[in-house]
């Protein structure tokens, strides 16, 4: 999620509305699809406002909602879902993904906690506060030896370690400072840094886009240290999640409407534009994931009445 003092306006008024504007914990999401025809489309309920993705291998999506943080699980092949984590007030689900056990691991925006959250039942498993005052807890990836989460209010990720336990010292977060050709966010909240995240190819370090800059960056897991991407083409203003497939990354810029695809060196040191998806049932798309040959991009909408209890939103699916 990337945006302006305008768009915070929304963040407070989204959290504002608690529960009340989201479905029932067991509420069905989308109609089912005929047989052996995966929908084009996969709609969330009145009132929940989809952010992050997250695709199992078995075909079950997974999206968090601004509003109120409950949690949505869609069948692919479907169409058919239900919420699975009731959502509370003062909660938000942003970025997400599942780890090598299975859980979603969930940024919680605003709130500045990292929930570890069980994909069939719901259930909160562990919860951390890692950060208070300014702050926006907002995408994630696994790899590089632990869960790594962004905050794009300050110059700092957060590492959940990779092991198996939820509790004790060795389950504790951390948090890692960027340094380098890193560009600082001004303090506050009023200027959004660090978004999306993803691997490098060699899977030997992390990428960063950062929204004021309009940048990409390669950082070194141990010391936070960054070194921008050089773009040869493109673009990744307004980008917000990103995708790697391989050597492809996908940068979903939100505003832009599009889905922009680069080539990347091994070390995600430089990036090869190559073309850029758009699609006129984009509505300020944030994130995507890929499954089954298909590319699932999901609408934030940003620009709807969500303090309306009956606006909704969609989830995108296209040939990948």
């Amino acid at each position: 999620m990337t945006g302006t003092l305008g768009r915070r306006g929304f963040i407070g008024a989204a959290a504002a509305l608690g529960t009340a504007a989201v479905a029932g914990p067991l509420a069905p999401l989308a109609q089912a699809q005929p047989a052996g025809r995966r929908p084009d489309v996969i709609a969330t309920p009145d009132g929940f406002q989809p952010e992050g993705i997250a695709v199992s291998a078995a075909g079950a999506l997974y999206t968090g909602s601004l509003i109120d943080g409950s949690i949505y699980r869609a069948d692919l092949a479907t169409g058919a879902g239900r919420v699975i984590t009731p959502g509370r007030d003062g909660a938000m689900s942003v970025g997400l993904k599942l780890d090598a056990y299975g859980r979603l691991l969930v940024a919680g925006g605003a709130a500045g906690r990292i929930r570890v959250v069980h994909p069939g039942d719901g259930r909160v498993l562990a919860e951390h506060e890692v950060a208070t005052g300014a702050t926006f807890v907002n995408d994630v990836v696994v790899g590089c030896g632990g869960a790594w989460f962004t905050d794009s209010f300050n110059d700092v990720l957060y590492v959940l370690p990779a092991g198996r336990e939820l509790t004790g010292p060795a389950a504790a977060p951390r948090t890692v400072a960027l340094g380098g050709e890193w560009t600082p966010t001004p303090p506050g909240g009023e200027y959004w840094g660090s978004n999306g995240i993803e691997r490098t190819p060699d899977g030997r370090a992390l990428l960063v886009v950062h929204d004021t800059a309009q940048a990409l960056f390669r950082v070194e897991p141990a010391t936070g240290r960054a070194t921008r991407t050089v773009l040869e083409g493109g673009s990744v203003a307004h980008g917000d999640g990103l995708l790697l497939q391989g050597r492809t990354l996908c940068v979903v810029r939100n505003w832009d409407q599009a889905v922009d695809v680069f080539a990347l060196s091994a070390d995600g040191l430089r990036a090869r534009f190559l073309h850029q998806i758009t699609d006129p049932r984009f509505d300020e798309p944030t994130t995507a994931a890929v499954h089954g040959g298909r590319l699932y991009v999901v609408n934030a909408a940003f620009d709807s009445d969500w303090s309306n209890p009956a606006t909704a939103s969609t989830i995108v699916s296209r040939p990948w």
